[in-house]
């Protein structure tokens, strides 16, 4: 939490007529993008309660885009959650097994608790092997709720989209060891313009001067850069009405999964079995048998270096989006 005064709401005063419901999965973009399936059949299975989902404050955006949630801020696990014990009727454990979210989950106090087994919470053993939309659906449904996997289209923003039918080029990414070379990222830009595609470069605000070195590097003028300018509804809007995006492993490419945007993948040290996207338009890239595993690394995985242009080219091509 921010260390100010926490709203009486936020504490759960004034809430009498409606039970509610908390979400904890107080992680970033694309941990929120897979857990849609679950948000949804969760929403489905709780109807007249009001439902909390306990994230960072930014993702605000695009938790509207999930639908009938509201989002209590919150940062990590280091503090307790602002709601005081015995306000919430049922918790739900989205973020892990660990022992920090099932003592923030256990300190509710609630009536019912949903989530995998740990300390004194009774649930399913947790099942490393599963994908992390599977991981969801497969507790929920141990705890009666059933749930598809599937399930993870997001509402379209309504906010509109400055560059319709582009190829999205996404530089960024929130560790090093997921950062593909910005001189391939520029090769790939270069030859995709040549082609006809209108290609910007997107990333967050800290990324703005590596989207501008690789859009130098693909030869396109400066205002192809995007990076910085967008709040999460615009670049939502960008990529739903995309036609093609090029980003490792980031929310850019869950973003891509959810509206059914065309999408080349790059994974690096995380293993496409368990954050991939779902069958669809869309192509992983990955070297497996070099992975390293460290996501947390300043320099990109072996299995992200093991990714050349012209197998990002190829799958392009694959696509459709590419002459072969």
């Amino acid at each position: 939490m921010n260390g100010g005064a926490v709203p009486m709401d936020a504490l759960g005063s004034g809430t009498a007529d409606k039970p509610e419901l908390l979400v904890l999965r107080a992680l970033k973009l694309g941990d929120l993008l897979v857990a849609v399936p679950a948000l949804k059949a969760i929403r489905r299975a709780y109807p007249e309660h009001r439902l909390r989902y306990a994230a960072q404050g930014w993702l605000s955006e695009m938790l509207g885009l999930v639908g009938g949630y509201e989002l209590l801020p919150t940062h990590g696990l280091d503090e307790p959650l602002a709601l005081r014990p015995g306000v919430v009727d049922v918790a739900v454990n989205l973020h892990g097994n660990g022992p920090e979210s099932a003592a923030r989950i256990e300190a509710l106090e609630a009536r019912r608790t949903i989530a995998y087994r740990s300390g004194n919470l009774d649930g399913p053993p947790w099942r490393a092997e599963l994908h992390e939309r599977e991981r969801w659906a497969h507790l929920l449904s141990w705890h009666g709720i059933e749930t598809d996997p599937t399930d993870l289209r997001l509402e379209h923003p309504r906010v509109p989209n400055p560059v319709p039918v582009a190829t999205v080029v996404h530089v960024g990414a929130a560790y090093g060891s997921r950062l593909w070379p910005a001189e391939r990222f520029g090769a790939v830009a270069a030859e995709l313009a040549q082609a006809g595609h209108h290609v910007v470069f997107t990333g967050a605000e800290g990324e703005r001067s590596r989207a501008h070195a690789v859009c130098r590097l693909a030869g396109l003028p400066a205002e192809s850069v995007l990076a910085g300018s967008l709040g999460l509804a615009g670049f939502a809007a960008i990529i739903a009405g995309a036609r093609l995006v090029i980003s490792a492993d980031t929310g850019a490419a869950h973003l891509a999964s959810a509206y059914g945007t065309p999408s080349v993948v790059l994974f690096g040290p995380a293993p496409p079995e368990i954050w991939g996207p779902p069958p669809g338009p869309h192509v992983v890239l990955t070297k497996a048998k070099l992975r390293r595993g460290d996501t947390f690394s300043d320099v990109p995985d072996p299995a992200l270096l093991g990714v050349e242009v012209d197998d990002v080219l190829s799958a392009v091509s694959g696509l459709g989006l590419l002459p072969a």
